[in-house]
């Protein structure tokens, strides 16, 4: 089983023109387009599931670059989230002058 991460969709994008491009190239067990949770419209990407990971593959190096609706797809591996810690600030800096 591979997760594909599918960037830079157009934001009227459907589950379906999404799931159409993928089959071509083998099974895909699952889509997801990701959206805003407060107000439900779509963010941008999304990602797709196939059981075989060499159709997965063979998608991923065909359809980087491939465009949907007048965009250029970002295509690759998805990669588990990572936990970056608290914060959400930047952090201390370092170069301050008193």
């Amino acid at each position: 089983m591979k997760n594909i991460f599918v960037g830079n969709l157009n934001f009227g994008a459907t589950e379906g023109a999404v799931r159409s491009l993928f089959e071509a190239y083998g099974t895909v067990d699952r889509v997801s387009i990701v959206t805003d949770r407060d107000t439900g419209q779509a963010r941008g990407f999304g990602f797709v599931e196939m059981s075989v990971n060499a159709d997965a593959d063979r998608a991923i190096s065909e359809l980087n670059g491939r465009e949907l609706d007048g965009r250029a797809l970002n295509v690759n591996e998805a990669h588990p989230k990572t936990d970056r810690g608290a914060g959400g600030g930047g952090g201390q800096r370092r170069d301050k002058r008193w």
